[in-house]
């Protein structure tokens, strides 16, 4: 998976944060109003509310797992190829060094 995905995906996940919490307090500021398709609503958008938080909590596992994977193959691979993953780094920071010193 790549790392350009995962703006996207936290994004995402905070987009629906949102989303969530307003409905619930959209929900709260209309409960003392009446009426049949008012109240149909409301119970439409609870119980999407609770679907919208389930798929939340489950997104939410997928990008920690995700990560969790994604540092368990880097820590295999640096245990693996020490010698690569120090020049590797090396590199890196020889390469920042050259662009901080030109600012």
């Amino acid at each position: 998976m790549s790392t350009t995905t995962h703006p996207s995906k936290d994004k995402l996940v905070d987009d629906l944060r949102l989303l969530i919490s307003d409905a619930e307090e959209l929900l709260k500021l209309t409960a003392d109003q009446q009426g049949g398709k008012l109240d149909d609503l409301r119970t439409r958008i609870n119980s999407r509310v609770a679907v919208a938080k389930d798929r939340l909590a489950d997104a939410e596992a997928a990008i920690v797992e995700s990560g969790r994977k994604a540092a368990r193959a880097t820590d295999d691979y640096v245990h693996e190829n020490p010698w690569q993953s120090i020049g590797v780094a090396a590199g890196v920071a020889f390469l920042l060094g050259l662009l901080v010193s030109r600012r």
